[in-house]
């Protein structure tokens, strides 16, 4: 078994494929349009491991709390292959105005990473 992709709704479709393509290695699939349910999404894709499927629907509600702090899910992670990349794409993300949750570092359980938001406040965290 393994998991084939997770879902995230978003407020604005397009800013949220833009963040993910620009920063990681994700191709984007064609956008579906459910005009009936006022339902869209993308599929983006990784060369190998889960996809990530963002969608929107103008009736979907705010959730409240803080991402992290609440129930549900708290974030994933994208493996970007070494420490240096980590750094790199940190630095990045941060110089196009992004925040920066948790810089890069080695965490009590050994992993190399550093934890951004989407442009929606969703965490991800980098990985080596």
């Amino acid at each position: 078994m393994k998991i084939e992709h997770l879902a995230i709704w978003v407020r604005d479709l397009e800013k949220v494929k833009e963040f993910y393509t620009t920063y990681f290695d994700i191709r984007c699939g064609k956008k579906y349009v459910n005009k009936k349910k006022g339902f869209s999404s993308y599929f983006l894709a990784f060369e190998e491991g889960a996809r990530i499927e963002i969608m929107h629907r103008p009736d979907i509600s705010e959730q409240t709390g803080k991402a992290g702090a609440i129930f549900g899910l708290t974030h994933f992670a994208i493996s970007v292959g070494s420490r240096e990349r980590v750094d790199e794409l940190t630095a990045s993300i941060r110089n196009d105005g992004f925040e920066i949750i948790g810089e890069p570092r080695t965490t009590g359980d050994g992993y190399y990473e550093s934890v951004v938001t989407d442009p929606e406040g969703n965490l991800v965290e980098i990985t080596q």
